[in-house]
């Protein structure tokens, strides 16, 4: 897989990563999304690229859902790469955030994304307010699906890594 040289990750790409360490508990179904996952992990920490807020809301949810230690699975080493190396990315990769309410002044206008979740829309505005608009990479996470063609008509690009998994996921749970 060829990631784009910035890109945005959301939470559940290195949850999901994390299954790897135990491959038998892996459901069938799920099997090429985790490796997909791990090689988006393993291709941000060794070519960088990757973009956050400059107040640590990314970082934060990282912080929350996977372990510093980088001790577990391969989410976890990529957490512990964020920690490490955060700082070190350029400013303009570094993007600052001005929060309204449950939302950011940089989260785009639409009507199809008046019902975005409030816990995603910082990955949302931080690549809607950089200059490069790069793309949040997605794993499991069947809500964005809905909001793909919204979000691509304002220039933000979701590169699900689980496509198959995601549509049917979303056709489960919203019956289309």
């Amino acid at each position: 897989m060829n990631l784009p040289k910035k890109c945005l990750v959301d939470t559940n790409v290195p949850i999901k990563a994390n299954d790897a360490r135990e491959p038998s508990a892996i459901p069938d179904d799920l099997v090429d999304c985790v490796a997909r996952c791990v090689d988006a992990i393993e291709q941000v920490m060794k070519h960088g690229g990757l973009v956050m807020d400059y107040d640590n809301e990314i970082y934060d949810e990282y912080l929350n859902k996977l372990c510093l230690s980088g001790q577990k699975g391969m989410g976890d080493a990529f957490m512990k790469w964020v920690h490490d190396h955060g700082w070190d990315f350029s400013k303009v990769d570094r993007v600052p955030l001005f929060k309204e309410a449950e939302s950011y002044n940089e989260f785009p206008v639409h009507p199809g994304l008046e019902n975005f979740d409030p816990s995603d829309r910082k990955f949302v505005a931080t690549a809607n307010a950089h200059p490069d608009k790069p793309p949040i990479l997605q794993a499991t996470d069947s809500k964005w699906w809905g909001w793909k063609d919204a979000l691509a008509e304002v220039g933000i690009n979701v590169r699900f890594l689980c496509p198959d998994y995601v549509k049917n996921k979303y056709s489960e749970k919203f019956k289309t």
